[in-house]
């Protein structure tokens, strides 16, 4: 939104609560990774922001990039056919609406296939792969907003032609494999919005406001809205501060505009009622295929700490695409995450490894008082390390698809954002991709274990949360009409997952992408109606 708006030549102003992170700055060290949260209140202003409402959690970003500081870079277009219009979620638009908006976001954002060349060295990418025909499941590597580097070339490089950002001297490489993407890129691989669309804008005369946290707006009387800020980078650490705008554009993701629009609701009395509802999860679900075996018994290789966090997917057909489909669809992504992970699961078990500890304590001694005259510890290291079957051997699967967009979020007694979600309407949906996980982990000679969350504390996860402001072609369905502007409040827009009227399926980042895009249509148009 805010390129295309600069791009026409208006005036822009980007209010982000969070800070700008360039390359190198993400938090790495365990003191810095404790203040790596969001909650202002407690002093913490960091890049991830935890949400726990009765029926679900949530994980979301604060920074100047959003989201695609810390997602996995998937961009998948929504399936041509899940633009359904059924009770509860009907889409306003189609595929061939955003097919145009899709071509121009991936052009602007940069996105790749995982290349064969580096397929062929991350062992979680062969063997999802060679469990999916198996199977028989559709497979598929999905476009990455990653910058590979070409076969034969080092990891590691500077990419080529990078056009220059915002963040200044900072170099950028391509992908080292490190599975890092989800808490920061240091390495500027990722093609995160501040390094295009972001710099774009503020190329184009926008500013760029960070740690400017929303808190309330409304309407004046010269048909303006006002917007009240706190600007924590101020000397007294949260300076309050009002700026005006002749249209407004809420952008702070499905759980921050919608509980900005609810609490703000009592200044636009001609808003539809529909806000705060429609809520999904966009059926997020993690489950974990342990202790995979080779054909001769053997810990089998997988190592998810090797590649990007996702590389490939399996997708389960809808019976809104006919044919063998049936149910609500979904995709299954191979996941990954940092090898400093598996050290922490592997020192986690080390107390169930009493012998090799028992054995390595025996070892020194022998060499302490001069029984064993041999000064080189390196076995005596290597076996206490042991084989690390358990982390080489472990294959996280993330889940998403077509769960029931029935929640609607509210403002409690205490003022904060819940939610009532019936999450048993989905039931059957995450019984079938139960199922089907559960297959994959058994063709990659796994057991299969449901997230623990999920099975033991009745507890869901969303990093896909959805809704709240939905699309609707009137008030009766919809927070906002199909190009973004809130119903009953003109000039007031809602770009982001919230405005979205149901699951997307797929990794959503790309279809709010393109929504958003499609929205930039009606506010460039309504500011040129007005000069």
């Amino acid at each position: 939104m805010a390129h295309r708006a600069a791009e026409a030549g208006l005036r822009v102003c980007v209010l982000e609560r969070g800070r700008a992170y360039p390359p190198g700055s993400f938090p790495r060290a365990p003191h810095e990774m404790r203040d790596n949260f969001w909650e202002p209140k407690a002093g913490l202003q960091g890049l991830f922001q935890v949400w726990r409402m009765k029926e679900i959690d949530a994980l979301v970003s604060s920074g100047l990039g959003g989201g695609s500081l810390i997602y996995a870079n998937v961009l998948l277009r929504k399936d041509e056919r899940w633009f359904v219009d059924e009770d509860g979620e009907r889409w306003p638009v189609t595929r061939a609406d955003l097919d145009p908006h899709y071509d121009r976001v991936e052009r602007l954002i940069g996105v790749a296939r995982y290349p064969e060349h580096l397929v062929q060295v991350t062992p979680k990418s062969l063997a999802y792969r060679a469990a999916a025909a198996q199977c028989g499941f559709e497979h598929g590597f999905p476009p990455l907003a990653v910058s590979f580097g070409a076969d034969g070339e080092p990891l590691g490089q500077p990419i080529k032609d990078a056009p220059p950002h915002l963040h200044g001297p900072h170099v950028r490489t391509t992908c080292r494999l490190c599975g890092e993407c989800d808490i920061g890129c240091n390495y500027g691989s990722k093609n995160t919005l501040d390094f295009n669309l972001l710099s774009s804008a503020r190329n184009r005369g926008a500013v760029i406001r960070t740690r400017c946290e929303v808190r309330r707006f409304r309407k004046t009387g010269d048909d303006a809205f006002a917007i009240d800020l706190v600007d924590f980078s101020a000397a007294d650490g949260g300076q309050p501060q009002t700026v005006s705008a002749r249209q407004l554009v809420l952008a702070a993701g499905t759980l921050g505009s919608t509980f900005l629009l609810l609490k703000n609701q009592h200044h636009f009395p001609g808003a539809s009622r529909r806000i705060g509802t429609q809520f999904s999860g966009n059926g997020d679900f993690l489950g974990m295929a342990l202790n995979a075996k080779d054909a001769m018994g053997k810990a089998r290789l997988l190592d998810p700490g090797q590649g990007p966090v996702i590389t490939s997917f399996v997708r389960q057909p809808d019976a809104a695409d006919g044919g063998a489909g049936s149910g609500r669809g979904f995709y299954i992504e191979d996941a990954g995450y940092p090898d400093f992970f598996n050290w922490m699961a592997e020192l986690g078990r080390l107390p169930m490894a009493l012998g090799r500890v028992a054995r390595y304590a025996r070892n020194v001694g022998e060499k302490a008082i001069g029984l064993d005259r041999d000064t080189n510890l390196g076995a005596e290291i290597a076996e206490l390390i042991g084989s690390c079957d358990f982390t080489k051997s472990v294959q996280p699967m993330l889940g998403m698809g077509r769960d029931v967009p029935g929640g609607r979020f509210f403002i409690n007694d205490d003022g904060h954002l819940d939610l009532d979600w019936p999450a048993e309407k989905s039931n059957a949906f995450f019984d079938r991709m139960n199922r089907m996980m559960a297959d994959m982990a058994h063709a990659l000679g796994a057991e299969y274990v449901p997230n623990p969350l999920s099975s033991l504390l009745q507890r869901l996860i969303t990093v896909h949360p959805l809704g709240g402001c939905p699309m609707g072609r009137t008030p009766d369905d919809g927070a906002v009409d199909p190009w973004g502007e809130v119903f009953g409040a003109p000039g007031l827009f809602v770009a982001d997952g919230a405005a979205v009227p149901g699951p997307v399926g797929a990794n959503p980042s790309l279809t709010i992408a393109a929504l958003s895009d499609r929205f930039a249509d009606r506010v460039i148009e309504k500011a040129r109606a007005r000069a």
